[in-house]
């Protein structure tokens, strides 16, 4: 599928670079990989419209899902795919690192300043880097290691409990198959875990399972289980696996057997995990739901051992310590002169007081002074300036302290992005909605800026000539109109305190 070749220097140093977008970069490495055979690089039009509309490729090769990479238009209107050196493109990755280069045969447009683009890739550079690079094994690498015979695939997209380990310690008895395990290390998984938490969690299982073979994979899901379903057979065949163990989301496909397994239980009267319908109801235990062992976690309470492992359950509470102990991000946000600031700033050295936490107070006026000098208020520039208070605030966060924050961040996608870096850095985020109606905030009027922008003197005011988009998804809403500061104060306290980010003894 890639020949691993290098191409010509002046290719590399001539030809445009592009960042493809997580899932097309999670795509590119399986197609360098040869997971994705026989595909040789990104899908064409005609291709793609064929997977659409039956599955198959133009030449009837069943394939499942459509694998495909958009570039801006700028960068496609630039191209000349009659040219060899000129329908080249430098693929790298977030860092700018080199990672291949498509050779496009074909492009066309998809949405509004944007092209779908089809073509061969060929790797360049050395390799990626990142944790654990020695489990991302290419098919070719990892089938050398198989030995001979029945091969069971099982996707460990979650941590492995003992209810888990006993389906698979039997189903790989009773094929008497060797096991390979595959770890998705792209995002972070159904459970939240960054991707080397979940590699280590799965380590720390090896002892309770049989004899393994792990493999790291950059499979991501695209929002359709069929589909994920099916793409995920096509990789695991491609790595050798003849029997894959599944819960029902995987499907059968590419040649390879699927079993189902039964529901265990735990039996109390001698500690194993048996077939549910074999063991008493007074006798049993069912497994636990991932929201359970989560609130475990949460509350800082130690996992059963006869459901846990304690090695994995060392493992998720290193990555998942209790809420009191995690880093987090409080965002308030409201109209200029709702009193969130003075809220969030009454929070802050409340918590100081505390000294439990420590705490990052990332005042508006502040970080536009500091870091965003010279963004304006237009919508791209109010949407930069919150994003950049959310990644610091989520920076504070993955390193365990606490970010309290208050833009009037009035846009909701813009929100929503900083919610993704909070969870993305392994940390809490708790939306504060300061919901002073617009009336009462332009009363209070302190700077002047109402009174401004209704006399035509300043513009891109909010509430006035620029929208708020009321938050739909806030964990707290707070209106300040007939609440004094130290009773706002205290109720966003006390929602902490429930929730468990901060001890009940600190007031």
């Amino acid at each position: 599928m890639n020949d691993g070749s290098v191409l010509p220097e002046d290719v590399m140093r001539d030809a445009p670079t592009y960042t493809p977008r997580a899932h097309e970069l999670a795509d590119l490495e399986l197609l360098l990989a040869g997971a994705y055979t026989p595909l040789t690089g990104f899908l064409g039009r005609a291709d793609l419209q064929s997977v659409r509309r039956r599955g198959r490729l133009t030449d009837g090769t069943s394939w499942p899902v459509a694998v495909t990479l958009e570039i801006p238009a700028e960068l496609a209107n630039g191209l000349d795919l009659d040219d060899p050196l000129r329908r080249t493109v430098v693929l790298t990755d977030p860092e700018g690192a080199p990672v291949a280069a498509i050779e496009i045969s074909d492009a066309w447009p998809t949405t509004e300043g944007r092209y779908a683009v089809g073509g061969t890739v060929r790797r360049m550079g050395d390799g990626g880097h990142g944790p654990f690079q020695r489990l991302r094994r290419t098919p070719e690498e990892v089938k050398a290691l198989l030995p001979p015979g029945r091969v069971l695939g099982v996707i460990a997209d979650r941590p492995l409990h003992r209810p888990q380990l006993a389906q698979i310690a039997h189903a790989a008895r009773t094929l008497a198959a060797h096991l390979l395990i595959f770890v998705p290390v792209t995002g972070p998984g159904p459970d939240g875990l960054p991707p080397e938490a979940l590699v280590r969690a799965i380590f720390a299982a090896r002892d309770r399972m049989p004899p393994a073979t792990i493999v790291a994979v950059p499979l991501m899901t695209r929002g359709d289980e069929m589909r994920d379903a099916l793409l995920r057979a096509r990789v695991a065949a491609a790595y050798g696996v003849t029997h894959v163990l599944s819960t029902g989301e995987m499907l059968s496909g590419a040649g390879l057997r699927v079993l189902v397994p039964r529901e265990l239980a735990y039996d109390n009267r001698d500690g194993q995990w048996r077939w549910r319908d074999d063991i008493p109801p007074r006798n049993r235990r069912l497994a636990m739901s991932a929201a359970e062992i989560d609130d475990l976690l949460d509350r800082g309470f130690p996992l059963p051992e006869w459901h846990t492992p304690p090695a994995v359950a060392k493992e998720l509470t290193r990555v998942r310590p209790p809420r009191r102990h995690r880093g987090l991000v409080v965002f308030f946000t409201g109209f200029s002169g709702s009193g969130k600031s003075t809220i969030a700033r009454g929070l802050a050295d409340t918590l100081r007081e505390s000294g439990e936490r420590t705490i990052t107070f990332l005042d508006g006026d502040v970080v536009r002074r500091e870091l965003s000098a010279g963004l304006g208020f237009s919508r791209a520039d109010r949407d930069r300036n919150v994003r950049r208070i959310g990644w610091v605030a989520a920076e504070v966060a993955r390193h365990r302290g606490m970010a309290v924050a208050c833009p009037i961040a009035p846009y909701e996608d813009a929100r929503a992005a900083v919610r993704k870096m909070a969870a993305d850095a392994g940390a809490g985020f708790v939306l504060v909605h300061v919901a002073t109606p617009l009336e009462v905030c332009e009363q209070r009027d302190r700077k002047g800026l109402y009174a401004r922008a209704r006399a035509g003197q300043l513009r891109g005011m909010t509430g006035v000539d620029d929208p708020y988009e009321v938050p739909t998804d806030a964990e707290l809403v707070v209106d300040t109109t007939g609440m004094t500061v130290p009773e706002a104060i205290d109720l966003v306290l006390a929602h902490l305190v429930e929730n468990g980010w901060v001890e009940p003894e600190m007031k």
